[in-house]
């Protein structure tokens, strides 16, 4: 039994903190763009962050000698962690809907014919927001944890979820 996780999960998990940090920046910055450049910059954000791989690939399991600490606290984590990449992009599709705006893919749009209603995404883009400074704040933890089990605990459980080059 493998305690590593699969070539395809690492590639994943680094690939959705690239995501984060980049859909996060993309997110905090797009009032200061230029405004032509607005609607191509909040279309991808928008389309960014999607996650179903760990429903069908389970993780390995837990090593027998993890401490109680980091085996009660690891699976509401990384719950947590996937809740709100799902829920946030929802609402930010919702808020995105609601501010009128046209989903442009380049090649086509999909145009929801809705007028700006500001009662309703005003709450919904500040929900929005705060879901993801809650999921900055998670993902940090995150990171400190693994470097806790690096650098203090010394027990190698980096090295599940770190490439072998």
């Amino acid at each position: 039994m493998t305690t590593r996780y699969s070539r395809g999960a690492i590639l994943l998990h680094w690939l959705m903190a690239l995501l984060i940090v980049w859909v996060g920046t993309l997110g905090l910055l797009h009032d200061s763009w230029p405004k032509h450049t607005q609607a191509f910059w909040i279309n991808i954000h928008a389309l960014l962050g999607r996650i179903v791989w760990r429903r069908q690939h389970p993780p390995p399991p837990l090593p027998a000698d993890l401490d109680a600490f980091s085996r009660r606290l690891s699976a509401p984590v990384h719950w947590l962690l996937y809740t709100l990449l799902f829920i946030i992009p929802i609402i930010g599709i919702v808020t995105f809907i609601w501010h009128g705006r046209v989903l442009n893919f380049g090649l086509f749009q999909i145009d929801f014919g809705v007028k700006s209603n500001r009662a309703i995404f005003h709450p919904t883009e500040d929900i929005h927001g705060y879901l993801a400074y809650a999921l900055f704040a998670l993902a940090g933890l995150h990171a400190l944890g693994a470097l806790w089990h690096q650098f203090i605990r010394r027990d190698g459980m980096i090295s599940r979820m770190w490439p072998r080059f």
